[in-house]
């Protein structure tokens, strides 16, 4: 959160991060939190289900990435080429898309 980095507008998250200080943090930043409540807590917030939905694809893709061991092994010794290689995974995943579509 105090990356160098536009400021956030929303921050997606499951149950584990429900806390008041993290709403209020998140707020004053100005940004909507959509956090789940948790089952005990007193006065549940209400969130907007569609948007929580979308958390779920990006729960996915990550987990479609980490199927490539060299990625969730973390191999390459520098950022840039970690970087590099995400960026071909993701390659790799968005042309399935293209194959056997027609």
């Amino acid at each position: 959160m105090n990356a160098h980095a536009p400021a956030p507008r929303v921050l997606l998250a499951d149950k584990g991060y429900d806390s008041d200080h993290i709403r209020e943090s998140l707020e004053a930043a100005g940004a909507v939190p959509i956090i789940p409540a948790r089952r005990n807590r007193k006065n549940p917030v209400q969130i907007d289900d569609f948007v929580y939905a979308l958390r779920n694809r990006i729960e996915r893709c990550f987990n479609k990435l980490r199927c490539s061991r060299r990625l969730a092994t973390r191999y390459d010794k520098t950022a840039d080429s970690y970087l590099g290689f995400i960026h071909l995974a993701s390659l790799r995943l968005w042309f399935r898309h293209f194959v056997n579509s027609t």
